[in-house]
């Protein structure tokens, strides 16, 4: 047997019908892209439903591909046998109308008996008891024996799922040898429940188009769709008895047995903890990588039973602190050389595998007590009420499936009737507390009847004609009305003389506006439609801005950054995004800063059209689960941004103007979401906050203002009194004008005047020189001007003997003290004028 390894046996198997000619296509992510049908990928066909059933062209007629697989129906058996998984690679090899049964029959049985060298004694056949065809290939031109082709009925050999392409299918069985079968005589038989006849690979001839009535009609073009578990064909060239005695898993084995110190194989109980740990830290690495959150609906709840479940697991091996997140590395190291992604985001997976580790064990240990003492109660009554589950779900955050499995662990049930109407309270409770604005009432919605079409034309103002009119919404024939979709918001605007408040898409598509009123306007007219143009100018650079934003986040906190939705208008960006921790400070500087750089750089925008596999080529990211068609719309931003988008965007990174986040926050568990504003937007900003800061200014100025006249009432009190007690001194006498001095201490400006005031009362014919603690004021009254005395040239000289400087009126005049030292030098100087 030439390859035994998992990865050897991959790579081998890809090879291989490469060189058939089929196109080699890279694993798609478990979160489904396009299609709400399923919470994640359950097998190797389901991401190419879309060439199967025409949907879309194939990239190839041939192609083969090793695809990530995740299946949790049964997720309360993984452990308690060794026979259950819930993440797996399926690998497959598929024609889409090119070859058929032959070629796929001959293709299988050279894989294995040539490129494995599986002895072809072992390999055994089904096939459908109808498909006569089939059969004869495998005996005519394959050559196996007559006696190892087994003709099964429609249950096991026939593939179909209500209507729609179906067709018989034949299996390759393994013989693992008597010894493994359930017969003491070894008569077991192909399609046996026993572990001796291993069916291995299943090939699928997609013939006949059924109508779900039993009725099968020829399909004009007929696939093949085959497909082979990765790990089981592992156990088979390994001769290993199940899926965890496998090389890779073996390895993560290893390291469960390092960190809690139990042996493998040693102890029955044990042995279930760490087969669950094993494969459940496989399942929730790769989804993670692939962009699963733990949350508590949708694919996030299955991760959160996955890691609550595996973590349970640990303590009953006695692990009581967080120990999933070192594991993971184990499966990064063993299968990144076929998922390159994962080292790429091994850090990331980490973070989020320690965060939801901590938040359990937080809770845990009182959800168990909790729960230990109910079951202890329920022993007798072998039931335990909705209220506790409940309870445990919302306070303590146990997963109801991991209640319900320890609950049956012990024999007993819950009231899953009250369990389900206290989870539905509390869903209702929460609708009613949110506030939604705006909505489409249905009956408006009855004017898309099918038939009208509708063209957006990408101006401002477009010559249209009115298709229909129902109550307050109006369809045109051509339209500069953006529909909302895609996180931006509908365009607002006029036709004619209707003002229109929204725009929006039916569920077929169909764009229509919706107006305040729609006045006049009737089917058949001729109108003019115009947008709010700075509105929508607006709305693109938000819109650009958040291309930009995404790129940002990416460079900053790792490729983990996934869009998880955003909303744009005129007044801000919204994005929301996978992260599992608040920015930074730092962080958020960095983001700005990367952001307008690009901005200033003046980068242009270019927008093209192109094929959903080209657009992926280029690197272009898309929006997880969105759904797009075959032709997509690639926004392209020179290297730094390129992602698949419908709307509206700026010509160039300049006419943004400037980027600048002014919110973030958590939004969901995962999930965070940055409120930012841009060009106008910014503008605004700065003006709020000028005008708060204006406010408070005004409030700082008036509180002062009040602090001042205070401090001015209270300082010319004591001016009063220390003018009072300060000795008026003649120094002079010029002409019979009396010359004044008085040294007023610690008195300002205002003391100083009212004390000049005093003076006037009390003296007649006088220049006086009144000093304060940082001024000189002069006085002069009416005789004393009249005899040529002027206060302003007094008071300029006076201080200039300090090295001051002042001046005023003939009868009143101030000046500043230089040098206070110097102040009798200046009196002198005044008494000898």
């Amino acid at each position: 047997m030439k390859f035994t390894g998992l990865n050897e046996l991959r790579e081998s198997y890809l090879k291989f019908f490469e060189s058939k000619g089929h196109l080699r296509l890279e694993s798609a992510p478990l979160v489904p892209q396009g299609d709400n049908s399923i919470l994640l990928i359950n097998a190797g066909m389901t991401p190419l439903k879309k060439y199967f059933q025409g949907v879309e062209k194939p990239p190839s007629e041939r192609a083969t591909s090793c695809q990530k697989c995740i299946r949790t129906p049964d997720i309360e058996n993984v452990g308690v046998t060794a026979r259950h998984g819930t993440f797996f690679e399926m690998l497959g090899n598929f024609s889409f109308g090119d070859y058929f049964k032959l070629d796929a029959c001959k293709w299988a049985w050279e894989y294995f008996t040539e490129i494995l060298q599986i002895p072809a004694n072992l390999l055994w056949v089904s096939v459908y008891e109808e498909d006569d065809e089939a059969r004869e290939i495998w005996i005519n031109d394959v050559g196996l024996p007559l006696e190892r082709v087994v003709k099964m009925g429609k249950s096991d050999n026939f593939w179909e799922h209500g209507s729609g392409p179906c067709g018989p299918c034949s299996e390759i069985y393994f013989d693992r040898g008597a010894e493994n079968g359930c017969c003491p005589n070894g008569s077991c038989k192909v399609g046996c429940e026993c572990d001796r006849y291993i069916e291995i690979w299943n090939l699928v001839f997609t013939q006949f188009d059924s109508d779900g009535k039993g009725n099968y009609a020829p399909l004009a073009n007929k696939n093949i769709d085959t497909g082979m578990g990765l790990e089981r064909l592992a156990c088979i060239m390994q001769g290993a008895a199940n899926l965890f005695e496998v090389d890779t898993i073996k390895d993560v084995i290893s390291e469960i047995e390092l960190v809690s110190g139990k042996k493998y194989s040693t102890d029955a109980k044990q042995d279930i903890s760490i087969r669950v740990i094993t494969d459940h830290v496989r399942s929730s690495t790769f989804m993670i990588c692939d962009g699963v959150m733990p949350s508590n609906e949708g694919r996030g709840y299955v991760l959160r039973r996955l890691l609550r479940r595996a973590a349970r697991h640990g303590r009953l091996l006695g692990v009581t602190k967080p120990f999933l997140f070192e594991l993971c590395d184990k499966v990064i190291e063993s299968c990144k050389g076929a998922y390159p992604e994962l080292s790429e985001k091994s850090a990331y997976i980490k973070k989020v595998l320690l965060t939801e580790e901590e938040a359990f064990s937080k809770t845990v240990e009182k959800g168990m007590e909790l729960l230990n003492a109910e079951i202890v109660k329920g022993k007798s009554s072998g039931v335990v009420s909705g209220d506790i589950v409940f309870k445990l779900h919302d306070t303590f955050g146990f997963p109801v499936d991991l209640t319900r499995e320890i609950l049956s662990e012990n024999g007993i049930d819950f009231d899953e009737a009250r369990f389900k109407e206290l989870m539905q309270i509390q869903k209702d409770t929460a609708r009613a507390n949110q506030s939604f604005k705006g909505g489409w009432d249905d009956s408006q919605l009855a004017i898309d009847n099918g038939q009208l079409k509708v063209e957006f034309v990408d101006e401002h103002t477009v010559s249209s004609k009115v298709l229909e009119v129902s109550g307050n919404v109006v369809v045109l024939d051509k339209t500069p009305f953006y529909a909302e979709s895609g996180g931006q918001v509908g365009d607002t605007g006029l036709i004619g003389d209707a003002r229109v408040v929204d725009t929006r898409k039916t569920t077929s598509g169909l764009s229509v506006c919706y107006c305040d009123e729609v006045g006049t306007l009737k089917k058949g007219d001729s109108v003019t439609a115009q947008i709010d143009k700075e509105r929508r100018h607006s709305i693109m650079r938000n819109h650009t801005s958040a291309h930009l934003l995404q790129s940002a986040l990416r460079a900053v906190l790792g490729e983990h950054v996934q869009q998880a939705g955003s909303l744009v208008d005129e007044n801000r960006c919204r994005f929301d995004y996978t992260h599992n921790q608040a920015l930074t400070i730092d962080e958020i500087d960095q983001i700005e800063t990367r952001m307008n750089a690009v901005i200033l750089s003046d980068l242009s925008v270019e927008i093209s059209e192109m094929s959903l596999d080209k657009a992926k080529q280029i690197g272009a990211l898309a929006l997880f689960g969105e759904k797009y068609g075959e032709t997509v719309r690639v926004v392209k931003i020179a290297d730094t941004s390129t992602e698949l988008c419908g709307g509206c965007h700026v010509e160039s990174t300049a006419k943004i103007g400037l980027f600048k986040i002014v919110s973030e926050s958590s939004v969901a568990s995962g999930v965070r979401r940055i409120e930012a504003v841009t060009g106008l937007g910014l503008l605004e900003l700065l003006k709020s906050k000028q005008n708060e800061i204006a406010e408070a200014h005004e409030k700082l100025k008036s509180e002062k203002s009040a602090s001042n006249k205070e401090i001015a009432r209270l300082n010319s009190a004591i001016a009063t009194m220390q003018a009072k007690s300060a000795t008026v001194e003649q120094v002079g006498d010029s002409n019979g004008i009396k010359l004044l001095a008085q040294k007023i201490i610690g008195a300002d400006a205002n003391a100083l005047r009212q004390s000049g005031d005093n003076l006037k009362d009390a003296h007649s014919g006088f220049v006086a020189v009144l000093v304060g603690e940082a001024n000189i004021l002069c006085i002069c009254d009416d005789v004393a001007i009249k005899a040529g005395f002027k206060a302003g040239n007094v008071v300029k000289e006076v201080a200039a003997a300090t090295g001051g400087k002042g001046g005023g009126r003939p009868d009143a005049a101030m000046a500043g003290i230089g040098d206070i030292s110097k102040i009798d030098e200046a009196l002198k100087t005044f008494a000898h004028l």
